[in-house]
């Protein structure tokens, strides 16, 4: 057998063992052809494919290029280098290659889909959408170019589009699957979860084995709250593909909502393993680390996010607050501002519940809150409410909350719970939350008329359960705070819907009709910075319960941690509303008077030892600052009495906490501050009384603490005046402010009834 024979033969059992997937055999018998025929273009094609099938693509590579060497017009040659190149990551030599296909041949449509490939997968989806369509416009029956068309529409938020160009690959091929999972999540972007599972249940009937199925299915079921089902799916997508990071991650997710922290901590770490920047995992281990409440080792996490993106959406708010927890204040000058600009250009920056703890401008908190509505939680614009009139003789009013347990939302609003008028309303909670078997929860069962759980339901579920209670008034107790379902209220499922002391702002969604404030908290010139209708109460906005109890226990200062003399300032705000400037004051005031001491609320470690450092930076003795640890609420009432005078901080003031000290008798000292959240002292204390403690500039709060601490008369006089007040003036009627707040109700509803849009409200004295 002469030489060329022996290569022919060679060659043809070489494609018969290729055929087979006898690679070992083909590779033998195309290596034994080249020893004949070293330039023969079939054997070399023939070869790089079998490397390639054996995912030697550093080898491939290298036989593709031999070919092109000797043919440098092959396609095939090509087509095989692009596939290597695909294979190692190198998109941008992909697009290289594709274009020197397309000049060899014009008309090759794979050429210009693999090209759209390449450039989508570097992020120029513009240009691989002009790839597709000339590859579609060749031939026109291209399946896989609509699909990968349609992704690139989807990363470009173009979602109409990328429907259209998913449906004609459908028409063309039914049963592709790939176009299934684009349509899974393009619905899913569009919280059009029922339409997400659907396609993912089609694309898992065609492909069982379909790992990113699987992760879409789980992801769809985490968001309708079928934790279950949501495990079940990440379980089987990292069974099919172990090495799946978006599978781990979404494991971790589930396990954070189920509150199995140290298993969502292992899965998030698995999926880092794999994918070191995966931002999502990042963000996930920040939430369970915030959770916990390590708060320091939460912004860290969250700064890896923005090592990743520095563009995430809100997670520079996350650093932010996290490092306000801990009360970290490097290097946050320059991340406010930041924010700031982010927040002024519309940029997806911050939450808005972490912004008011350091934000002034009252615009600037209504273009956040608009931000982050219209991101995370858009009306349903499926949905065009109105309810046939309705007579009957009680008003329905829900409360929606997470907090219907021992928090401080639930504290204020127990006794107002309990005064509302059975004749004229019916009182429904829906509880987003959990049954914690306190005293306080009992208290709040027996004063409803039911309490619909809605945890486990999903946005959808909940607004169903709320329509089918007729609630005419729905009252959002938590805002963006805690436990929060606002995504509930944006599908509409009650006529009148009002934004009511669990966040000091406006929410500014198109959904929610209406705010209860007071003229101090909101004056007539603010309401522009508010999407809502402003309710005016006469007095106070604040509920504030009568029959708080305050505990007998008589705590001995050592008992405390505070020394036998000395005067006592104290803020038992959290930790996060104290921000550097009011800081420095408060240790200018300790400096001017002798032997004071600051009582502090300890919520984590990390804000103890960071606050004790900048005491000591601006000439304090660290010892100099008193932490409390947390205790039953009658128990820190009762401790209360211990400490002189209550220090508020700006620009977020004393909610809650300055109801406490007013109510266990210690006085609170504010500044006026511009936006809600940073008026609401000034309301307490004006419905008490005491107008005399608020003040308009720092120099003149710190000048008051200093005379109020260094006066023997002024304090005592105004303690006296407080304990006079305290059962005689509207700050603690419980009573009256339920006749006012059941008047601003009815005013809503009569308006409703009447056909009128919401108007601004004010309730007479």
């Amino acid at each position: 057998m002469n030489s060329y024979e022996a290569a022919r033969q060679a060659f043809l059992k070489g494609v018969e063992c290729l055929e087979k997937q006898e690679f070992t055999n083909a590779e033998r018998l195309f290596t034994e052809t080249l020893k004949h025929a070293p330039r023969s273009i079939p054997t070399l094609i023939n070869l790089a494919i079998v490397q390639c099938r054996q995912e030697r693509f550093d080898e491939a590579d290298e036989t593709a290029r031999k070919a092109i060497t000797i043919d440098p017009n092959n396609l095939d040659a090509y087509s095989i280098l692009s596939t290597c190149q695909k294979a190692k990551g190198q998109y941008e030599d992909v697009v290289k290659t594709c274009d020197k296909m397309i000049s060899i041949d014009p008309k090759n449509a794979d050429s210009y889909s693999n090209r759209g490939f390449a450039l989508a997968a570097i992020g120029r989806h513009k240009e691989a959408i002009e790839s597709y369509d000339r590859a579609i416009a060749i031939q026109p029956h291209l399946a896989d170019a609509f699909v990968n068309r349609g992704n690139s529409l989807k990363n470009l938020e173009r979602h109409d589009e990328a429907f259209v160009a998913y449906d004609k690959a459908l028409a063309l091929k039914p049963d592709l699957v790939e176009a299934w999972l684009g349509c899974g999540r393009v619905s899913f972007d569009l919280k059009r979860y029922d339409d997400a599972l659907a396609a993912y249940d089609k694309a898992v009937a065609l492909k069982p084995d379909l790992a990113e199925a699987w992760l879409g299915r789980g992801n769809v079921c985490l968001e309708l709250k079928r934790n279950d089902d949501a495990l079940a799916a990440y379980d089987k997508a990292v069974a099919l593909k172990s090495d799946l990071a978006g599978a781990w991650l979404g494991r971790g997710n589930i396990f954070t909502e189920l509150k199995r922290y140290e298993e969502a901590f292992a899965a998030y770490d698995k999926a880092l393993a794999l994918k070191p920047d995966l931002a999502g995992a990042w963000l996930g281990r920040g939430h369970v680390f915030s959770k916990l409440k390590h708060y320091k080792e939460a912004a860290a996490a969250y700064a890896e996010v923005l090592k990743i993106d520095p563009q995430h959406p809100f997670t520079k708010g996350r650093l932010l607050h996290h490092k306000m927890l801990s009360c970290d204040w490097r290097e946050i000058d320059h991340l406010i501002s930041e924010i700031d600009r982010d927040v002024a250009a519309g940029r997806l920056s911050a939450e808005p519940f972490g912004w008011q703890g350091v934000a002034e401008s009252p615009r600037s908190l209504k273009l956040c809150a608009e931000l982050f509505s219209g991101e995370r939680y858009p009306a349903d614009t499926k949905i065009a409410f109105r309810r046939p009139l309705i007579n009957r003789q009680k008003i329905r009013i829900g409360y929606a909350s997470g907090e219907l347990r021992e928090q401080a939302t639930s504290h204020l609003m127990v006794g107002v719970l309990e005064l509302h008028d059975s004749s004229r309303f019916e009182i429904f909670g829906f509880d987003n939350g959990w049954d914690d078997q306190s005293d306080l929860r009992r208290r709040i069962n027996a004063s409803l008329d039911g309490v619909i759980e809605i945890r486990r339901l999903s946005d959808a579920w909940s607004a169903a359960a709320i329509r089918e209670k007729r609630i005419d008034i729905l009252v959002n107790l938590n805002g963006y705070f805690g436990e929060e379902r606002t995504g509930v209220f944006a599908r509409r499922p009650a006529p009148i819907q009002v934004n009511y002391l669990g966040f000091p702002g406006t929410l500014g969604a198109s959904y929610i009709d209406y705010i209860i404030a007071d003229r101090h908290v909101i004056p007539s010139s603010d309401v522009e910075f508010y999407t809502e209708k402003v309710v005016y109460l006469p007095n106070c906005y604040q509920a504030n319960d009568r029959k708080t109890e305050i505990g007998t226990h008589i705590f001995s200062r050592a008992e405390c941690g505070l020394p036998e003399e000395g005067f006592v300032f104290c803020c038992f705000n959290n930790n996060y509303k104290i921000v550097p400037e009011t800081f420095s004051c408060w240790m200018r005031i300790l400096n001017r008077v002798d032997g004071s001491v600051l009582w502090l609320l300890e919520n984590n470690v990390s804000a103890a030892l960071n606050l004790r450092e900048e005491a000591d930076v601006r000439g304090i003795n660290p010892k100099r600052l008193v932490f409390a640890k947390p205790i039953a609420l009658a128990n820190h009432l009762a401790r209360h009495r211990l400490a002189d005078l209550f220090l508020d901080t700006l620009p977020y003031n004393a909610h809650t906490t300055a109801s406490d000290a007013l109510w266990a008798g210690l006085p609170v000292l504010t500044q006026v501050g511009e936006a809600f959240a940073g008026r609401v002292a000034a309301s307490l204390l004006n419905a008490i009384g005491l107008a005399e403690l608020i003040t308009s500039t720092p120099q003149a709060y710190e000048d008051l603490a200093v005379e109020l601490a260094l006066s023997p008369e002024k304090l005592p006089h105004i303690k006296q005046k407080l304990a006079d007040n305290r059962l005689t003036t509207p700050l603690f009627d419980t009573r009256l402010f339920t006749r006012h707040i059941e008047a601003a109700y009815t005013a809503m509803y009569e308006r409703y009834q009447a056909g009128l849009p919401p108007d601004h409200i004010y309730v007479p004295q």
